[in-house]
């Protein structure tokens, strides 16, 4: 292996102690994968996550990294986003709800979590004859020529 990820942390054991719990087989690679996931601060597509493993073990494989994806998002472990841009981009399942911004300039997406959004969706859904039990909110934007 070439790069070396922080061993016996608790938020890069995360998701490893996740797949064990689940049953998972965790090969080497897949470990690498749940590891390089747990660090991740922003929401990359499989190429970035392929390129990320790579560094670590180059034997890892872009197909190796669709399938471990796949086989984490079919066990609950993962949530896979469609945002705009055509790429399916990921992060860890089970956090704490939270909303996102998506910067169409620059791809970054922004998380935050707003409780007056939150009690007017649960609202809406009332008024409409319903209880909500899950909703996304994404929202797309540009930054504003205050910000520049």
């Amino acid at each position: 292996m070439d790069a070396q990820l922080p061993a016996g942390d608790e938020a890069v054991d995360r998701l490893e102690k996740l797949c064990i719990k689940q049953g998972m087989r965790m090969t080497e690679q897949r470990r690498v994968i749940a590891r390089v996931l747990s660090l991740a601060h922003d929401h990359p597509d499989v190429e970035e996550l392929h390129r990320r493993a790579h560094a670590v073990d180059p034997h890892i494989s872009i197909a190796t990294v669709y399938r471990t994806v796949r086989l984490f998002e079919e066990a609950g472990i993962l949530t896979r986003h469609e945002f705009h841009g055509g790429r399916s981009r990921y992060e860890e399942a089970g956090e704490s709800h939270h909303d996102h911004l998506i910067d169409m300039k620059s791809g970054k997406v922004i998380e935050f979590v707003d409780e007056e959004i939150e009690a007017l969706q649960k609202a809406i859904a009332r008024r409409l004859g319903f209880r909500l039990v899950d909703h996304r909110l994404e929202l797309y934007g540009v930054p504003s020529e205050e910000n520049n």
